[in-house]
């Protein structure tokens, strides 16, 4: 029995991750010329077709849709076995893809990144920021942040920590509309929506007694992005549901504050996602772990702000400086 053509499946599986042989090529050290016959190589060894290939576009076939996922893990497979097995590999090499949501990671996850790149100059990240679900799998991402409420998966998902939202307003907007005592009054309010919640046109309230309120907010602004919504909120536009890691710095100024402190949405968290299959890489672990600790220890991650209702001026939150979180 023939032995697999180990080199022609990992280098499909970078082709499939990059969606370009010239990239894949600088990502290998190889030539373009390389790349194109261990694809053709193996597509004349499977009988079939691994991409449409145009002069503009390279897309995947079925019987390349149908092998990435394997391939891929493969070639990670293959990474790790060597850098587990060599001298090197406390100072792991290469790329790592990483997805984050928009607003945590401009706030979060960047200001992260040039301490961890300095400590491994070996590495190199790519940085995809997206309020939308990414696929992991078919993006060829390593590696992804992501706030929700999950539902099972087949992706590897390691949880850093509580997200805690609350529904917030300005001072402007209470004083001239009143409010709301109960979930149910915000039928009276203006509401600015985010359109990436699970459902977005209902709103579910948790009181401490696990009491449940839904609503269905109606307002005159919706965005795909959280952060969107700050300047109408700030301007008194209406009121919104937004994650305490975005409301540093209003709740303190008095810019914005907390309504209904006595409900809260549901719970939801950060979780840290990797595709399936082991081992890992080492450069895929290494940011990782470098992740979760620093992000599973942010103040933000321990409890609700100790802000009260209306009182902006006492039990401040401190400010990010003195946090030191960045």
């Amino acid at each position: 029995m023939k032995l697999p053509d180990f080199e022609a499946w990992a280098v499909f599986a970078k082709v499939a991750e990059t969606g370009s042989f010239g990239q894949a090529a600088r990502d290998l050290g190889v030539s373009p010329g390389t790349v194109s016959k261990a694809v053709s190589r193996l597509e004349a060894r499977i009988g079939a077709r691994l991409f449409h290939r145009t002069s503009r576009k390279l897309a995947l076939t079925e019987s390349g849709l149908a092998a990435r996922e394997s391939a891929a893990r493969l070639l990670a497979e293959g990474e790790a076995a060597e850098t587990q097995a060599s001298d090197g590999a406390a100072a792991p090499r290469g790329r790592v893809r990483l997805a984050a949501p928009m607003s945590f990671g401009v706030l979060h996850v960047a200001p992260l990144l040039p301490g961890f790149l300095a400590a491994h100059p070996g590495l190199t990240i790519d940085l995809h920021l997206s309020d939308a679900l990414v696929d992991l799998v078919g993006g060829g991402f390593d590696l992804a942040l992501r706030i929700a409420a999950l539902a099972d998966s087949s992706l590897r998902t390691r949880r850093l920590c509580t997200v805690h939202r609350s529904l917030v307003g300005a001072p402007a907007y209470l004083a001239a509309r009143g409010r709301p005592d109960h979930p149910h009054d915000l039928a009276r309010h203006a509401c600015l929506g985010y359109a990436y919640l699970p459902t977005p046109d209902r709103w579910r309230f948790i009181a401490p007694d696990g009491t449940e309120a839904v609503v269905s907010p109606g307002g005159p602004l919706r965005a795909n992005n959280a952060d969107a919504l700050t300047p109408a909120l700030r301007a008194g536009l209406g009121l919104a549901v937004q994650p305490d890691f975005m409301l540093w710095d209003d709740l303190e100024a008095g810019r914005l504050e907390r309504v209904l402190p006595g409900w809260s949405p549901p719970p939801i968290a950060l979780h840290l996602m990797t595709p399936p299959g082991d081992p890992r890489p080492a450069r895929v672990t290494a940011l990782a772990d470098y992740l979760a600790r620093a992000l599973s220890a942010a103040p933000w991650a321990q409890s609700p702000f100790p802000m009260t209702e209306g009182s902006p001026d006492t039990a401040r939150v401190p400010s990010p400086e003195r946090r030191g979180t960045g």
